[in-house]
């Protein structure tokens, strides 16, 4: 291989080595972009591959109902003597418990809050010890 072209080959990775990540390219500009990987796709691919991560969800969302319908249908019957579900009434059964645990929000409020519960620990373990020293 000639030296031009082995420049050429190495150039990319040491570009993308200077960006931190190899999955990392950076832009016209230089600057390096996470999302270099999206902008390099033409339109139809990106309609593709939001087609196909849809499918993968739908797919999995079936699955996870019907593992959940094979789990209670094994073991709540003989251990509690419960009715075996059909595949619809455990997906009822996913929902009502996510609303009654989870909440009908879209879980952004429960962010804030640990946020604000992990901001209140820390204020109050950083005063526990100049507490204790006051009183020695």
């Amino acid at each position: 291989m000639s030296e031009l072209e082995n420049a050429g080959a190495n150039g990319g990775e040491r570009e993308a080595e200077r960006c931190g990540h190899f999955a990392r390219r950076p832009k016209h500009g230089g600057e390096c972009s996470e999302w270099g990987w999206w902008e390099e796709r033409s339109l139809p691919q990106k309609i593709l591959i939001g087609i196909g991560f849809g499918l993968l969800g739908i797919g999995l969302a079936f699955v996870f109902g019907w593992v959940v319908m094979l789990l209670w249908n094994w073991l709540m019957p003989e251990i509690f003597g419960l009715k075996r579900l059909t595949y619809w009434q455990a997906w009822g059964l996913l929902i009502l418990s996510h609303i009654l645990f989870k909440g009908f929000g879209s879980g952004h409020g429960s962010v804030r809050s640990d946020r604000k519960r992990r901001r209140e620990l820390r204020r109050y373990m950083s005063a526990e010890p100049a507490a204790e020293k006051e009183t020695e």
